[in-house]
């Protein structure tokens, strides 16, 4: 809803998704979860491992790495924040 605001009007897009307006400038003007927050900080170590890398390391060793320096996480998470932000192994030619 928030990219199509200035082309359609806020009323008629809630209700075509069956939304209430309150409901939508609420979840607008509300704060970040916690997960959500502790999602951006673990991305930003995350990506200082691949580059520390040199951008060749997968989910797995990222998640080794992750876990020898005290980080309590799953190699899923790690593998779902490394998908979501576009981050992939790059194989080096033999």
């Amino acid at each position: 809803m928030a990219e199509h605001k200035n082309i359609f009007p806020i009323v008629k897009m809630s209700e075509v998704f069956d939304v209430s307006r309150s409901g939508y400038y609420s979840w607008m003007n509300r704060e970040p979860s916690d997960r959500s927050k502790e999602n951006r900080r673990l991305l930003k170590r995350i990506k200082q491992v691949w580059l520390k890398s040199g951008k060749t390391y997968g989910s797995p060793r990222i998640h080794q790495q992750l876990l020898r320096q005290g980080e309590q996480l799953s190699r899923q998470r790690v593998a779902r924040l490394m998908r979501k932000e576009g981050i992939q192994s790059q194989i080096r030619p033999k």
